[in-house]
């Protein structure tokens, strides 16, 4: 196979991945337009779960380590729209960037312990750190402690226009999907990113260059954990509702499957795995309250016979 023909063909696929991709926008941006409070707010959980598993990705394909614990950040921006709003501040221009900077204070803080580690250990590090603010989330009783509490106020463009309202949430989130997802690509195509990928694939040979990755792999993961603080602010305002449930092994786990399900390392895949995970939660949960174990079985199969996640069928590249 001649090398024209292979950037040829790299040409192709980049080019369905991105026509994909605007397809699938577009169709999220048209089912709001429906009236259907159901689907709209179906586009905003998706969303969000997207947003989520797009900055996991980042450490899991692009990084190569495994995070149990990523819901801790998720549950960072639960829990900063919930205490700013029982404080008056619901102003979306200052619950975002306060949840994105107490993430990225955490997640550097976190990170900078785990990554020392790999493998299991990093496994078990970051499962470890996020229960530890899963049960900090718990003993705060002055906000429900185990229980949680409900939203005092949505989260506030300007007067009249809330998150509470389901067309604004599902928009919203879409655009916060739409700019991480184009910042993650812009780093992992550049020069930091192309570190990060060599690192991942061979770090010996990077120390050897000069370069040490720890700096590099440090700031991807403060960036990932930022990123996913903005899709808790949107899940607090879906569900009205603040709890330390957002913050569990459960929740990372399920961040886990939709990266696994629709490709890791791909950007688009997590994207596609958030869509498919939130449809089957919502077909199975109807029929059976074991829809987890269905989920699993489904997982299974996708491990087995399609290697390249739900990604591969698009790109023609699945096996």
């Amino acid at each position: 196979m001649t090398g024209a023909h292979v950037i040829k063909q790299s040409e192709a696929k980049n080019l369905r991945l991105t026509l994909t991709f605007c397809a699938i926008f577009i169709l999220a941006l048209l089912v709001p337009l429906l009236d259907q409070v159901y689907y709209t707010k179906l586009v905003a959980r998706i969303s969000v779960f997207a947003i989520a598993a797009v900055s996991l990705d980042l450490i899991v394909g692009f990084s190569g380590r495994v995070s149990l614990g990523h819901a801790a950040f998720f549950g960072i921006g639960v829990y900063s729209a919930g205490i700013l709003a029982q404080f008056g501040i619901s102003q979306i221009w200052l619950v975002m960037p306060i949840a994105f900077l107490v993430a990225g204070l955490i997640g550097c803080f976190i990170g900078a312990i785990s990554l020392r580690t790999s493998g299991l250990y990093f496994i078990f590090i970051t499962l470890a750190f996020s229960q530890m603010i899963f049960f900090i989330a718990q003993g705060l009783r002055m906000y429900g402690g185990d229980d949680g509490f409900r939203l005092p106020a949505a989260t506030v463009w300007f007067e009249g226009v809330d998150l509470s309202q389901a067309k604004v949430l599902a928009y919203t989130m879409l655009g916060v999907l739409l700019a991480v997802a184009y910042v993650a690509h812009r780093v992992m195509s550049s020069n930091f990113g192309q570190v990060i990928i060599a690192s991942r694939d061979n770090s010996r040979k990077v120390n050897s260059l000069g370069l040490q990755p720890y700096p590099y792999q440090l700031t991807l993961f403060t960036l990932s954990a930022c990123m996913c603080a903005l899709g808790g602010v949107g899940f607090a305002n879906l569900n009205e509702y603040v709890s330390p449930a957002s913050i569990s092994w459960v929740q990372s786990g399920e961040f886990l499957f939709m990266v696994i399900l629709g490709s890791a390392g791909t950007l688009l895949g997590p994207i596609l795995g958030a869509a498919a995970f939130v449809t089957l939660e919502q077909i199975l949960s109807a029929w059976t309250e074991y829809w987890m174990f269905y989920l699993g079985i489904i997982l299974m199969l996708r491990v087995l016979f399609l290697k390249t996640g739900l990604l591969g069928l698009i790109s023609k590249q699945g096996a």
